[in-house]
């Protein structure tokens, strides 16, 4: 039936699918890989950045939305660019007309009710983009998932986009010691769960390696304000938590005797490329 009913996000299939949707649903799953994870005091963003080429610098995984709010993107920059403007209007209408920063689960989900608009309307295609978003308001850290299809939910830990599995089954097994974790253990936490998405030939570096943090900051932190707002580390201020991981281990595979095979334990499982974050 998916021929016949996924020419428009407003027609259900028999079996009660919107084809259209799950299209985008699946645009989010062609973007580079982000981890969000949070503890009692900070909530943190992981994103592995990719460049189009040589030549070409390396697209921006994360934006700053208001001083206690920050978001990771999958899937589609440019309409991550719309859905970002639109939560920074909310946001500043918030400090205009209450003079109070805005909850972060009502930023959440003034974006969903937005883009459940897109699943419903005829002439209009749903939101090719994936957020994890992170923020602290006066009951401490959150961490939430949006996605196209207009749902949101808060997690303990989460990640999105390519080979995101990989990542949630490191954090599964973690999960339940993210809690009482510093700022430091937290990241290395997370840095371990993005490498899990990487191919077995690529590493995290200091040029691919986003890291969002809200809360108090980190020693190796200087000019944060204590209540530690949305910041953004790129370059070399990540390096000294890529130092602190525990490296890969790898694993090799003896050859049995007498056996034709030419070279065993090489795969073809490829990322996936696309011009978008």
């Amino acid at each position: 039936f998916r021929n016949t009913y996924d020419s428009d996000n407003t027609v259900f299939s028999p079996q009660g699918r919107l084809h259209q949707v799950e299209y985008a649903l699946e645009a989010v799953k062609q973007g580079s890989a982000a981890v969000g994870l949070r503890s009692k005091t900070h909530a943190i963003l992981l994103a592995l950045k990719r460049s189009t080429g040589e030549l070409a610098s390396y697209q921006q995984k994360m934006f700053r939305i208001d001083d206690h709010v920050g978001i990771a993107i999958a899937g589609l920059t440019s309409d991550a660019r719309v859905l970002s403007n639109f939560m920074r209007q909310q946001a500043m209408s918030s400090r205009m007309i209450f003079n109070r920063p805005s909850p972060v689960n009502r930023l959440v989900s003034a974006i969903a009710d937005k883009a459940q608009v897109n699943t419903q309307e005829y002439g209009r295609r749903p939101y090719g983009v994936g957020f994890l978003v992170i923020g602290q308001d006066d009951s401490g850290p959150h961490l939430y998932e949006f996605s196209p299809s207009g749902t949101a939910y808060e997690y303990y830990a989460m990640s999105i986009g390519a080979r995101s599995q990989s990542a949630k089954t490191y954090l599964e097994r973690h999960y339940e010691s993210f809690m009482n974790c510093t700022l430091e253990e937290l990241i290395t936490h997370g840095l371990h769960a993005l490498r899990e998405t990487l191919q077995q030939d690529k590493e995290l570096t200091i040029l691919n390696t986003s890291i969002g943090i809200v809360g108090p900051p980190a020693e190796s932190e200087t000019m944060v304000r204590a209540g530690g707002s949305f910041r953004i580390l790129e370059g070399e201020p990540i390096a000294i938590f890529l130092s602190r991981m525990t490296p890969k281990e790898v694993v090799t595979t003896a050859p049995e005797p007498d056996s034709d095979d030419d070279e065993p334990g090489i795969g073809g499982d490829g990322d996936t490329r696309m011009s978008d974050a």
